[in-house]
């Protein structure tokens, strides 16, 4: 069965989010997933974030599977997530190619 919406996991301190929102929305537009929905859960305690494996604002899964995972694992807390950009560079949103390469494969495009 495919997954009917992505989850982004975020922080409300975290101010990358709605970028983040966006470039999710745009990859699935372009994948021909326009009903697919983005589903927003808010990480605001650590508690929460220890119970979600919370490792940083913004995180997509799809079927609580990270899309992007991390090497960072076992570290959950209240923080904003640094992705490295194809070209090495640091970004506070995942790499545009990287997150459509690993949508379209969750979703078997």
């Amino acid at each position: 069965m495919t997954a009917r919406s992505v989850e982004m996991l975020a922080w409300s301190g975290c101010p990358s989010h709605p970028e983040a929102q966006r470039q999710m929305r745009a990859i699935l537009d372009d994948l021909g997933l326009a009903d697919v929905a983005i589903e927003v859960s808010w990480i605001e305690d650590d508690e929460t974030a220890k119970r979600r494996r919370f490792v940083g604002s913004p995180t997509f899964r799809i079927d609580d599977e990270e899309l992007i995972p991390t090497d960072e694992a076992d570290t959950y807390a209240l923080t904003c997530r640094v992705y490295r950009l194809a070209d090495g560079r640091f970004s506070p949103t995942p790499d545009p190619a990287q997150l459509a390469q690993a949508t379209a494969a969750r979703f078997g495009r």
